[in-house]
């Protein structure tokens, strides 16, 4: 029987004063929030207490009884009714304590965690600096699990073959062979094969293989059953697949995949790392059904077990790791990263969608010694899946199985990556690139339009340079969303502006790069606004068009502009280049004012040359260009003024209206009109319009974006929004946000009522329904 034990927990910033003056919480629950920009890095490291009573009843007199706490950042002493019964010193893996010794049955019983958040404990990631804040609180769920004595204690599900799996279980007590029942169960609920005994081999002929585009998922149930009585039960969801990284490449039940991956924080405005079940699997979400990546490198440290059944649940492959950052400590700090190993290993092997172990401080030099053993730890504890180990090092020293390697080489005009045979020393091992732009540009929502052209243009380069090298098994690029980090690192407001998101979760430009990529997100995201105040001396020069169709349709003020296709010859290797708009005059010069085509180009070089390098610095071959056409064509000095001001520069006239129709297929499947915006309108996406009071409270993400009349985003509207909600939610931050970019979020959260919510935005009510 599982408990959730998730609220009415006493909360106290400083345990040695006791609880007299605490708060009650819910978990998760951060130790402190923090502003969404210039946050003090300090704030939340201390030594808090967490306490929680209740009544152990005579029904469980005879059985035994644990707590587990699925993260707990970062050093937590458990005590039971004032004796210390455990200690765990990772915030990033769960771990679970008998107190069955402890308990007094019929009588208030009392948990209490002394937890230390403070960044200076002697294990990891701690002991140099960090680029990224490590919070602190009992941040995911906990609960209290009843028990009969003899009992399963883990399940362990290897992918040994296609359609094989090899099971080993521990139990505790006096646990028989014969007394283990194991069922395989189907997605319907049916029981495919049965196997007897604490350890087997499954093999099921025909299985529904897990994969990206069908991640078929079953179940498997073990059981002690005695006198046709189930006195202990587990289930674990898994997939038959294969994972298998080559010297050519990344293998999926043996056909070849590219990854085309990113990296993610599991940190959130304001409350850190402390949100709920829906707000994990709605990031999973993001990156499948927003972004269109099929990977995911959860850095720096495993993350919430709620993220990862998401990720099983829609073919996300990912790429888990130990938590690290750069610094190796001394033995103590070595021990506790190889318990770590362990650790991680042991709770997520069930996980299909985890293809790869991370036994490597992330960016951190070779030390031998540690890398051997925790690289061993993870094959003895899984022989399915391989190893590696993020590094920034040129021919390291290679313990594991693939060589994972920041590429931060992309400056922007230079190749995307460098060639594997410059990176690695052992030519014959799998190569993947396990970061790369991220910091080498960072990029905030409300840069102007040419940073955040350049933003998204160098996310194109990599992804493009890694789909051209077939010895590059994938790419991971940093990162998924901006996030708070320490003074030593980020923008002068203590932020990482490194997302091709936002930290709500609200796309930058570079998001339709990623999007683009994708074939079943219809995507055409133009680069520019089109106003020429945005550009010096009013020349758009080009324009890019993020979209996964045939072709754009442009149109200048409803008349047809031109085709224009995706530049194979910039980005060859992608499978869907960016447009390249570098021609806004098209046939109009033949359509609208008769010239033959021979001669509406020779104007349209003149135009164009003349928007480049201005009248008065045009160069000679331009100059004689236009005499020509003056001279043999009748074309006057006056014809070229009116050509210019009705074709390129606009400059004082009426404001343009430019449509792109996306074509795929012979069928229109998005499109955007850009025209100087003069109305403003909020788009408001809730996360979801049902919020389920469960285990614990449940949480909504509200994504509001500005958008002109043309519903295109308007980017420099940083007006302040208030904020209000009814009583039975409440508001997470601040109820006054002020818009960064053209957008910003809003999370709600549940108070244990059920009924109906609301929440007023600038007048706006989205209405929820809490069950």
């Amino acid at each position: 029987m599982k408990i959730p034990f998730n609220n009415d927990w006493l909360f106290t910033k400083s345990f040695d004063d006791g609880f007299d003056t605490a708060v009650l919480v819910r978990i998760p629950h951060t130790a402190c929030e923090i502003p969404y920009n210039y946050a003090d890095c300090e704030a939340y490291q201390m030594l808090c207490g967490y306490k929680k009573s209740f009544t152990a009843p005579s029904e469980w007199l005879g059985k035994r009884i644990f707590i587990k706490f699925d993260g707990a950042a970062h050093d937590a002493a458990v005590f039971c009714n004032g004796v210390e019964v455990c200690r765990h010193s990772c915030g990033y893996t769960a771990f679970e304590v008998e107190l069955t010794d402890y308990i007094e049955f019929n009588a208030e019983n009392t948990v209490c965690v002394k937890l230390d958040t403070r960044e200076s404990l002697n294990i990891p990631p701690f002991g140099f600096v960090i680029d990224y804040l490590c919070y602190g609180g009992i941040y995911r769920e906990v609960s209290l699990i009843v028990k009969e004595k003899d009992i399963i204690s883990d399940v362990f599900i290897e992918n040994t073959g296609l359609d094989e799996i090899t099971v080993r279980l521990e139990t505790d007590g006096n646990v028989e062979s014969n007394d283990i029942v194991n069922e395989i169960i189907d997605a319907d609920g049916k029981t495919v094969s049965q196997y007897k005994g604490a350890e087997f081999t499954a093999r099921l002929k025909n299985a529904h293989l897990w994969s990206v585009d069908d991640p078929y998922l079953y179940t498997l149930r073990t059981r002690i059953i005695r006198n046709n009585e189930i006195t202990d039960e587990e289930c674990r969801r898994f997939g038959f697949r294969t994972a298998k990284f080559e010297n050519d490449g990344f293998y999926l039940n043996g056909k070849k995949l590219k990854l085309r991956g990113i990296n993610r924080h599991q940190s959130y405005a304001y409350v850190g790392y402390a949100m709920p079940k829906s707000m994990q699997r709605f990031d999973a979400e993001i990156l499948k059904y927003e972004l269109g990546v099929n990977a995911v490198r959860t850095s720096h440290y495993p993350q919430s077990q709620h993220f990862i059944d998401r990720c099983d649940e829609l073919g996300l492959l990912i790429f888990t790791e130990i938590p690290g950052w750069q610094h190796i400590g001394d033995e103590i700090w070595k021990k506790q990263a190889v318990i770590n190993t362990e650790e991680m290993v042991k709770q997520y092997m069930h996980h299909p969608s985890i293809i790869l172990w991370g036994v490597r401080i992330n960016e951190s030099q070779d030390d031998d010694a540690l890398y051997t053993e925790t690289n061993n730890t993870a094959h003895r504890l899984d022989r399915s899946r391989q190893t590696s180990g993020v590094r920034y090092i040129e021919k390291s020293s290679l313990l594991e199985d693939v060589y994972a390697y920041n590429d931060f080489s992309h400056s922007g005009q230079n190749n995307g990556l460098r060639k594997k045979t410059k990176v690695t020393s052992d030519k014959s091992k799998p190569y993947l690139v396990s970061e790369c732009n991220g910091h080498m540009y960072p990029t905030k929502p409300f840069d102007d339009e040419e940073h955040r052209l350049s933003h998204a243009l160098r996310h194109a380069k990599v992804i493009d340079a890694m789909y051209a090298e077939n010895d590059i098994c994938g790419i991971f690029p940093w990162c998924m969303f901006d996030y708070n980090t320490h003074r030593d690192f980020g923008s002068g407001d203590g932020t990482c502006y490194h997302g091709v998101l936002d930290m709500f979760r609200n796309p930058k430009l570079a998001a339709s790069v990623f999007a683009s990529q994708s074939e079943n997100i219809p995507c055409c995201t133009v680069s520019s606004s089109m106003d020429i105040g945005e550009h010096p001396a009013g020349d758009l020069g080009n324009v890019y068009v993020f979209t996964n169709a045939d072709y754009i349709k442009l149109y200048k003020n409803g008349v047809f502009v031109r085709d224009f296709y995706p530049s194979k010859k910039l980005y060859p290797a992608m499978p869907h280049p960016p447009v390249v708009i570098d021609d806004f005059v098209g046939t109009m010069l033949e359509t609208q004012d008769g010239y033959s085509h021979k001669t509406a180009e020779q104007i349209k070089q003149c135009l164009k040359a003349i928007a480049k390098y201005g009248p008065s610095a045009l160069p000679l071959k331009y100059l004689l260009k236009f005499g020509k056409l003056m001279l043999f064509k009748g074309l006057k000095y006056s014809d070229g003024v009116e050509l210019y001001g009705k074709y390129v520069s606009n400059w004082g006239g009426e404001a343009t209206m430019w449509r792109f129709d996306a074509v795929k297929d012979g069928e229109i499947i998005k499109s955007c009109t850009k025209k100087p915006g003069q109305k403003v309108h909020l788009e408001i996406k809730p996360s979801s319009h049902t919020l389920i009071e469960s285990e614990t409270y449940d949480v909504a993400e509200i994504r509001i974006t500005a958008l002109d009349e043309f519903n295109e985003p308007a980017v420099y509207y940083q007006e302040p929004i208030k904020i209000k909600c009814s009583d039975n939610i409440e508001i997470i931050g601040p109820d006054t946000v002020s818009f960064k970019g053209g957008s910003v979020g809003v999370y709600v959260k549940t108070k244990g009522v059920s009924g109906k919510a609301w929440i007023d935005i600038n007048g706006e009510i989205t209405e929820f329904n809490i069950e």
